[in-house]
């Protein structure tokens, strides 16, 4: 095989669903293929410990791991940057490159990618959080401008947990959103709930564009490999959009 798209991707050691969820939206792009590192998250919370998870070093090891797959692009599948400020997520980039030479992105800096492609302002949140992490996540977006102006969480300090909510559940806090206030798009922030697999269908039903990030780190972890995110079908508008 010589043509191969090798995609590397940075994984909570809790996570579940993720890995599955991303093989599952890559089924049937020929040629193209994820390979996971996992680095130690049991716990969203706000505490010094629980923040201390997502300090540079784990990341740095992982990635020289998947760089042994000669992997085209890393994508950290993780919204810590959310509550810990996206300045987070770009200085975590820049040291992966320098690390390994290869290009980097995370879920969260492709979000708001797809936030600026589409204009963008208003938008829906929904995620598993505690209260607090779930206010720091608002007053993040806020600050880069974005209005959050109606959100769902379900107060869980997770990380683990988050993978048992059933997509019934994400269907029903999505609408719920919905109804509330009228969005440019609503986001399901949290890479271990399996919005991805609802996100397409709940699309057509509420004409919002709904951005699942899982999703979003495939669609610019494709683009880092410089392939076309299209191939990708039946899994959101999101994979039709380029910069």
């Amino acid at each position: 095989m010589t043509d191969r798209t090798l995609l590397g991707v940075l994984t909570p050691s809790s996570n579940t669903t993720l890995e599955p969820v991303t093989a599952d939206i890559l089924h049937g792009v020929n040629g193209v293929s994820a390979h996971f590192g996992r680095l130690k998250v049991t716990e969203i919370s706000l505490t010094d410990q629980a923040l201390s998870q997502f300090d540079n070093e784990p990341f740095l090891q992982a990635s020289r791991l998947l760089a042994d797959a000669r992997v085209q692009s890393i994508t950290w599948s993780g919204t810590s940057s959310g509550w810990r400020g996206f300045q987070d997520d770009e200085i975590l980039c820049r040291a992966i490159t320098e690390a390994t030479g290869i290009p980097a992105t995370t879920s969260v800096l492709a979000l708001n990618e797809l936030f600026a492609i589409t204009g963008v302002k208003r938008f829906g949140l929904v995620t598993p959080y505690l209260h607090e992490v779930q206010q720091k996540v608002i007053n993040t977006y806020a600050a880069a401008g974005y209005e959050c102006v109606a959100e769902r969480h379900l107060n869980d300090r997770g990380n683990f947990s988050f993978s048992q909510v059933s997509e019934a559940t994400i269907e029903e806090m999505i609408r719920a959103v919905a109804r509330e206030q009228q969005c440019d798009a609503i986001t399901v922030f949290c890479t271990n709930l399996r919005g991805a697999r609802v996100a397409a269908d709940l699309e057509q039903e509420l004409g919002i564009p709904i951005y699942d990030t899982v999703s979003t780190g495939v669609w610019k972890g494709m683009l880092l490999a410089d392939r076309d995110p299209a191939r990708v079908k039946n899994w959101g508008n999101l994979f039709s959009l380029k910069p």
